[in-house]
């Protein structure tokens, strides 16, 4: 009997544990937001001190290392969300057909070769996507259009919708599978083809999920950083021209710190302005994707 008490009491005690630990492990990644955050904001702060908001965000010249420096981000934006834009016009497309086609036209065998062979390409290191851009899309795209640029935002924005391929196919997969078979039988009972049975009831049941994968391969793109450092280049131009040579916010990031400016100078200080930067750029984001996913779910 006291064996039984004993058992149970520590049954008790450790239920009313569980809940504690829980706890502290989720407020882990909170407590690491909140640490960034404020990491990113007092070291910002310096920047700011020194440099306006004003010149920040307008203009359009960023020299940080030259005798009289000037710190606009307008350049880095610009490539960012160029090679944004067209890493995304890659991997959305593809990334959606090839979710629909397991999801609602791959046998059970098929979606177990071919989903994993494309989570393959997740895995590889993003060092090698860059060297793979500036090695073999680079010249390719310049032996059919001459007038790009050794280093481009094109070749590394092609190469980024190829790596995030995987993130789009996978995530959006996943919530297609889950939208219930009634839903497709009954819209089969109506008449309805596979295609128009995915695009008129299984997407739009799926939205929420599809939108955070949308969401995720943005976020995923405008943060990457080896890719673009290695075939993007260096030159910090405010253009909307592919065929030109561009930096983005990541690989301004990487140049700075890589050892030509000391700490305590505005140069050092400029890194922490552009990662700010790119943490509200996110932050903003999946705000919207979360508005958009439930807007949808409302309508549908």
């Amino acid at each position: 009997m006291k064996e039984k008490k004993s058992t149970a009491s520590f049954k008790n005690v450790f239920e009313k544990i569980v809940p504690t630990i829980l706890f502290l492990f989720a407020a882990v990644s909170v407590l690491t937001t909140i640490a960034i955050l404020y990491t990113l904001i007092t070291e910002a702060v310096h920047f700011f001190q020194r440099v306006s908001l004003t010149e920040f965000f307008t203009s359009t010249n960023l020299k940080p290392l030259s005798q009289n420096p000037s710190f606009g981000l307008l350049p880095l934006l610009s490539g960012t969300l160029l090679s944004t834009m067209i890493a995304m016009v890659v991997a959305g497309p593809i990334g959606l057909m090839a979710a629909i086609y397991l999801s609602e036209y791959a046998s059970d065998r098929v979606r177990k070769l071919l989903k994993p062979m494309l989570e393959l390409l997740a895995g590889i290191p993003t060092i090698v996507y860059g060297f793979f851009a500036f090695t073999f899309v680079t010249p390719l795209l310049r032996s059919i259009w001459p007038e790009i640029e050794l280093t481009n935002i094109l070749s590394p924005g092609l190469v980024m919708g190829i790596m995030i391929i995987p993130m789009v196919a996978s995530l959006s997969e996943d919530a297609m599978t889950s939208v219930p078979n009634t839903m497709r039988e009954g819209a089969y009972g109506l008449g309805a083809t596979k295609l128009e049975t995915a695009i008129k009831v299984v997407i739009p049941a799926a939205i929420s999920g599809i939108v955070a994968s949308f969401v995720l391969a943005i976020s995923r793109a405008i943060g990457e950083t080896m890719i673009v450092t290695i075939a993007s280049g260096s030159t910090k131009n405010f253009s909307f021209d592919v065929t030109e040579s561009m930096q983005t916010m990541t690989a301004y990031i990487v140049e700075v710190s890589s050892g030509d400016a000391a700490a305590g100078t505005t140069v050092y200080y400029s890194i922490y302005a552009v990662a700010l930067t790119l943490f509200t750029m996110t932050f903003l984001m999946n705000l919207l994707a979360k508005k958009i996913a439930r807007r949808f779910r409302e309508e549908y």
